[in-house]
Order: structure tokens, then C-alpha cells, then sequence
């Protein structure tokens, strides 16, 4: 792994002054210990697909920030609209309409599919979840919210109502939002007890008509929240016709489709909505993380009909729409479209699911690889079919050690989920996954 360090990040480094460890313990004594950190790296700078630390160490970075900073850090055509904005003016909020705002939301309505082509705009994924909630039960009258086992919306009181990866997320923060249900999400791998080759019944629908027949009315359902690939809950991808069928109940009882696409979205699985490979168009979309390349910006979109329902000052955001994201926003899909970077996920996820079909032949890869474009995720169980959290960890830590940051994900915690930048090199790709073969490698040997 290289270790160059330019000047101007060794004068940052001897400015800031410390060692990793002293800069962790003012973290200590300062900031709130609820945050939970994937690693204890200590960084300064970071520049295209390099996290720097305080010491000068580089560590190419799969994590992307938890799939947020997708053209890689600090892309110059982002850095230079931010700057440019930055010496217009930054803020004026709902006391004047802002040219930012409406180029940058008629940028995020073309890349949704007809007739979505209105945008309301937040600072994050939680807050979009949020906003489309009360857009949905505010448009259809009715109080009941539809989620999938194994999801994440955020950490809200609303997002978090519909969260159901992890119960640590929501244990103690009760009671939450009322008229919620939970049905299974079809994640064949673990869940769905059918055949290899079967149909799934839970894509088929049979869990939500069950729903509806034993727990809650059809008719009393605002709205049916899904990501058209589980995040948090292990990088799942539902069977092909999954959605397909959503769309088909929800037009069947009225219901509003929200395709919750935060992590999905702008590109990363190779369309700019994972939704498109379905050819599904769901009622809402929700978009953040990659959205603003590291700005906080969070997208609401759907159709003229559907948002004319939500009265002018019904909701509202202070800093949503800021100039400085928006900028951000509009130079970020730019990127996209003129580097091809949607046709670079779908090689990227090529090259990596190659590289680990060749590991799982030598019989120490995952148990599970799954994906769309370059949002991967490697499924690892112990000997006897459990989940291998342990392993996961022993990959991430010799993975670091070597120079790359990965993250994992799952209900468990057994899955190692990537997440290289859409502009990284081939020869960084390279690197990365020799990193990581070496990880899965040695900690697949018998002890």
C-alpha cells in the first residue's frame, strides 16, 4: 500500500499536532459517547480514494463513508461549485426562493422515473424518511405504516419506528410511532425456509395479504416503505419480481410505494435508483448519503399530483435545500452522467464478484455474495451454518492493519459490505481486494 504523503497534508498534520491516541482522548472527554465508530482511525484529510490519519498513514477506504462519498474525497468539480457557491451566498432559507435550490431540483427529478418530477429537500436520510411518512399518511388519510424485518431508515423517532435491523437501535426509546407493521423482508439466503430454485412466498406477496387479513385492513394502510436492496440489514437483494409485486398491491388497495433509496440511489447499483433494474416506479422516492458527495442533503421526490396534496407550510426545514449542498447536489450528478459512472459501478461489481468467486472456489470465500453494481456484500458463517461474526471482525481488523477501511452490516454482523468509491482505479481496486483476499484468506484456515 502506498504511503506518499504530499506536503500540504504533512503542513495540516503539523498544524493540527498529536498522535492518534491524544486526539482520541480528547474525543473522550468532549464528545458524546453514543457514537459508535466502525474504527478508531484519527483523520486529518483524505483525498480522492485515501482516508489520511493523523500521522500520515493512508488507508484506501471502501467504507466511502458509509456510501455517501462515491466520487471519492474531495472530487475537484464538487470542491470547486462548493467553493464558488461559498462566495455567493450560503443561506437564506424559506425567507426567499434560491436558484440552487430549483436547478438542483430539477437535476434530482431527472434521474427518477416519470411522473416523479417534484423535490422536497432535508439535510439527511432520516429526515426524507420522515417527510415522506407525513406526505404519505397526510395524502391518503389513513394512519397505517408497512416496513420490512431486517430495514434501515434512520435514527429518528419516525425513521426509527420503521428501523428493525438491530433492537439495540430502538430498545429504550419507546413507545414509538403508532400504526407500524413489520413483515418479513424475502431474504432467501437466511430467512425464507423454500428451496434453492423455489419461489419465494414472501416475494410473491403471501405475508402481506396475511397481514392484511389477520392484523391490519388494506384500506387503513398509508403507505409501504422498502429498500429495493436492505441496507444495513445485510446488503439482501430481493428475488427479481419482489417489487414488482409491492407495486401491485399497492395499486390493488390504494396504498403509497415509498422506495427508500438512501443507500442505494445515485448510481451505486449501476441505474440511478436500484429500483430501475425492476422497472418499478414506486409513488416515493427518498434519496442522502451520495446525493451531495459528503454535504448533508437529503431528497423527497415524487409526483406534481401526489405533492400538491402536502399544503404549502405543512412541513418545512430550515437548512434543507442550503445553497452550499445544493451546489454540491447539481455538481455530484454532473459527475455521474459525464464520467459514465453508473456503467463504472456496474464494472467495478464485475471485477469484484469475479475476484470472489475465485475465493469461494478455494473454499475459504463467503458463504453468500450478493449485490447489485458496486454495493457488495460477502455473507460469512461459522462451520456449522451460524452467522460468523467473529470472522467478520478478525477480516475488518487484518484489513486495516493493511491499509484498507471496510465496513460490515447484517443482522448479525456477518457481513462485509463494499463500497469502493465509483472513481476508484483500477489499479486501487487491485489493491483493495488483494488486501481483502488476504484477510478472507487467512482467517478462513483452520486454526
Amino acid at each position: 500500500m502506498a504511503t506518499t504523503v504530499s506536503q500540504s497534508d504533512l503542513n495540516t498534520h503539523a498544524q493540527e499536532g498529536g498522535t492518534s491516541e491524544q486526539w482520541r482522548e480528547r474525543d473522550r472527554r468532549s464528545v458524546a459517547a453514543v457514537w459508535s465508530r466502525y474504527t478508531d482511525l484519527v483523520v486529518s484529510s483524505a483525498e480522492g480514494s485515501f482516508l489520511i490519519d493523523v500521522e500520515g498513514r493512508r488507508y484506501l477506504d471502501f467504507a466511502c463513508g458509509i456510501a455517501v462519498t462515491s466520487l471519492g474525497h474531495r472530487h475537484p468539480d464538487v470542491t470547486e461549485a462548493v467553493h464558488r457557491q461559498l462566495d455567493r451566498y450560503w443561506h437564506t432559507s424559506i425567507v426567499t426562493q434560491s436558484v440552487v435550490m430549483t436547478e438542483a431540483a430539477e437535476r434530482v427529478a431527472a434521474i427518477c422515473p416519470d411522473p416523479l418530477d417534484v423535490v422536497f429537500f432535508a439535510n439527511s436520510g432520516a429526515e426524507v424518511v420522515d417527510g415522506a411518512l407525513k406526505l404519505a399518511r397526510r395524502a391518503t388519510g389513513r394512519p397505517g405504516i408497512i416496513s420490512f424485518r431486517g430495514a434501515f431508515h434512520g435514527r429518528t423517532f419516525g425513521a426509527l419506528s420503521v428501523t428493525t435491523s438491530k433492537a439495540m437501535y430502538r430498545a429504550k426509546y419507546g413507545p414509538l410511532l403508532p400504526g407500524v407493521y413489520v413483515t418479513p423482508y424475502p431474504y432467501c439466503f437466511r430467512v425464507c425456509d423454500h428451496g434453492r430454485g423455489e419461489p419465494c412466498p414472501i416475494a410473491a406477496g403471501e405475508e402481506l395479504e396475511r397481514l392484511f387479513h389477520q392484523v391490519v385492513p388494506a384500506n387503513e394502510v398509508a403507505a409501504i416503505l422498502v429498500e429495493p436492496i436492505q441496507g444495513e440489514g445485510g446488503y439482501v437483494v430481493p428475488p427479481a419480481g419482489f417489487l414488482a409485486t409491492l407495486r401491485r398491491i399497492c395499486d390493488e388497495h390504494g396504498i403509497l410505494l415509498i422506495c427508500d433509496e438512501i443507500q442505494s440511489g445515485v448510481a451505486r447499483s449501476g441505474r440511478w435508483l436500484a429500483v430501475d433494474h425492476e422497472q418499478v416506479v414506486p409513488d416515493i422516492v427518498t434519496l442522502a448519503k451520495a446525493l451531495g458527495s459528503g454535504l448533508p442533503v437529503g431528497a423527497i421526490v415524487a409526483s406534481h399530483q401526489l405533492m400538491d396534496r402536502w399544503e404549502s407550510g405543512s412541513h418545512g426545514s430550515t437548512f434543507g435545500g442550503n445553497p452550499v449542498a445544493g451546489a454540491a447536489v447539481i455538481a455530484t450528478l454532473k459527475v455521474i452522467e459525464r464520467d459514465h459512472l453508473m456503467a463504472r459501478a456496474t464494472n467495478l461489481g464485475e471485477t469484484i464478484w469475479t475476484r470472489v468467486e475465485g475465493w469461494q472456489r478455494a473454499g475459504y470465500g463467503p458463504a453468500d455474495l450478493r449485490g447489485r453494481g458496486a454495493l457488495i456484500g460477502l455473507e460469512f458463517l461459522d462451520p456449522v451454518g451460524g452467522p460468523d461474526h467473529d470472522r467478520v471482525t478478525e477480516i475488518k481488523h487484518f484489513a486495516l492493519e493493511a491499509g484498507l477501511v471496510l465496513l460490515s452490516c447484517g443482522i448479525d454482523d456477518n457481513v462485509i459490505r463494499l463500497l469502493p468509491p465509483l472513481t476508484v482505479s483500477d489499479y486501487e481496486l487491485a489493491q483493495g481486494l488483494d488486501i481483502l483476499e488476504s484477510a478472507v484468506q487467512e482467517t478462513g484456515r483452520a486454526g
